[in-house]
């Protein structure tokens, strides 16, 4: 590129070049996923080391020796432990975590069994998950379902038949080939949506070469969302729903004759973020009312519309997998047994087994101080601010243009600090002691990245401001780099905890 960074003559005459270095990124990206994709795999090689079996092993003979176990006994019972060990910790899987595994039960149950009811697989080995619920069946007796909203396994379901008719292979029979097969067929495709979506609207707001192409670098590598394309979740879901809504609301409101079907999209993306992910309710509250301001003809006829068809297929499916429209998350009283779906039990190998939520362990467990755990959240250990401190810039774009925006760029400022408010006063202030968990074992405040989206958006003002100096370039690449760390740290695996948290474990700091 040549000419004045922040020209918009220089812009307008690179617009070709820029198209290209953004294809370019994403393909690099694309590239990056699906590899990772291909060969994920819950092994944890660290934990197949002869020396790490060792340790088990002397820790375990430790407490036989102070149960007072005689010689012959001891040696029995390690060889037992040893055999044991060796079958645990060189288990393989395609499936992460318990949370991913959760909703590749209700799928697996729901094409081979043709019931949201997992009872029949659960049990299996490499199949357990803690993420279950309880209750009676339409049949009064008791059954266990995934404890997530049913919504997007049974639309993955209708992917999963399809494989298992064109191929006759299914998740038991060739779990690695059909969960990767899976993940390439569903969250590349919607971190590809995504990029491309970060990348016209960086084309529509920006006014430099650099600030535009360094928006599509962090949309491409330095996202947690990413990290955790190798495992079956909501938040790349929800995350590329709000790219899609705020991408119509855009071209609505740049439009001197918006069209309906841009409602619709506007309706049916933002209320399927939602059905994903339960702050962006705040969301679908706040873009509604921007697009009544706009037009509130078309918002009524096209746009109600749109959210009526998420919210009607969220609540069937919900009440056809539990007979209740609440979703299981809303089943969790303290006062009326019969309606906490997380505490039960079950039987497994001819032991009673308790629910993991009856005696949470480890980070689950909640932080008990409020303050402590929003600091953690904003710049601790789980920090967004700390471990991907690129959204730093973000703060100063919400500001810049709230206060010297165009139209558009003030009620997407709007948008931007509203949500992210929300979500940080509602998961650090108004969470029960045991929802203050940071999203459990993961390597981020999970609960925030479907707000990526927006975050990158805002992050054009700033860094157009940025491009005039070289000093603030390095600034922002600085930035750039740290939250690299963060994203590239987790190899093989994003349910594990930050590099920071472990850091901090490692020299006695928690």
């Amino acid at each position: 590129m040549t000419g004045n960074p922040s020209s918009p003559i220089s812009a307008d005459s690179t617009r070709g070049l820029r198209r290209s270095i953004y294809a370019i990124l994403i393909v690099i990206a694309v590239g990056h996923m699906s590899g990772r994709i291909l060969s994920v795999n819950s092994e944890n090689l660290a934990a197949l080391s002869e020396s790490r079996i060792a340790e088990r092993l002397e820790a375990f003979r430790a407490a036989q020796v102070a149960a007072g176990a005689d010689e012959a006994t001891l040696e029995d019972r390690l060889t037992r432990k040893r055999q044991e060990l060796e079958q645990q910790i060189g288990m393989e899987r395609p499936f992460l975590s318990a949370n991913d595994r959760s909703r590749w039960l209700t799928i697996r149950s729901l094409v081979e069994e043709g019931t949201y009811e997992v009872d029949n697989f659960f049990r299996e080995p490499r199949w357990d998950s803690i993420d279950m619920v309880s209750h009676l069946g339409r049949d009064g007796k008791q059954h266990y379902y995934s404890s997530k909203p049913p919504l997007m396994a049974t639309m993955l379901a209708a992917k999963y038949w399809v494989i298992t008719k064109l191929t006759g292979w299914n998740l038991g029979t060739h779990p690695y080939e059909v969960g990767r097969l899976m993940l390439l067929l569903t969250n590349v495709p919607a971190m590809i949506l995504l990029f491309i979506i970060v990348a016209a609207l960086a084309e529509q707001l920006g006014t430099t070469d650099w600030g535009r192409i360094f928006v599509v670098a962090t949309a491409c590598f330095a996202t947690l969302l990413t990290t955790f394309a190798v495992t079956l979740n909501n938040h790349i879901v929800g995350a590329t729903s709000l790219a899609v809504a705020i991408y119509f609301f855009v071209q609505i409101v740049r439009s001197s004759s918006p069209r309906g079907w841009h409602f619709l999209m506007c309706g049916l993306a933002a209320a399927f973020a939602a059905a994903n992910e339960l702050p962006a309710l705040a969301f679908v509250a706040i873009l509604g009312l921007l697009l009544l301001v706009h037009d509130w003809k078309r918002t009524l006829i096209w746009g109600v519309p749109g959210v009526a068809i998420v919210a009607v297929a969220f609540f069937a499916t919900n009440y056809i997998a539990h007979d209740s429209w609440r979703p299981p998350y809303a089943h969790r009283s303290e006062t009326d047994a019969s309606d906490n779906w997380y505490f039960y039990s079950y039987e497994k190998n001819g032991r009673t087994i308790q629910s993991y939520w009856q005696d949470r362990q480890g980070i689950d467990k909640g932080e008990p101080s409020k303050w402590i755990y929003a600091l953690h959240a904003f710049v601790g250990h789980h920090g967004v601010y700390s471990l991907t401190p690129i959204w730093i810039l973000s703060l100063a774009g919400m500001g810049m243009w709230a206060r010297y925006g165009s139209r558009l760029e003030r009620e997407l400022a709007l948008i931007t600090i509203a949500l992210t408010l929300t979500c940080f006063v509602f998961f650090t202030a108004l969470r029960p002691l045991e929802d203050r968990n940071y999203g459990g074992l993961c390597v981020g405040f999970r609960w925030v990245f479907w707000l990526y989206p927006l975050w990158l958006l805002v992050l054009i003002p700033v860094l157009d401001r940025m491009s005039r100096s070289r000093a603030a370039r390095g600034v922002a690449l600085a930035l750039l780099c740290f939250s690299l760390v963060s994203v590239s740290y987790p190899t093989w695996n994003p349910w594990q905890h930050p590099w920071l948290y472990q850091a901090m474990d490692h020299f006695g700091w928690l």
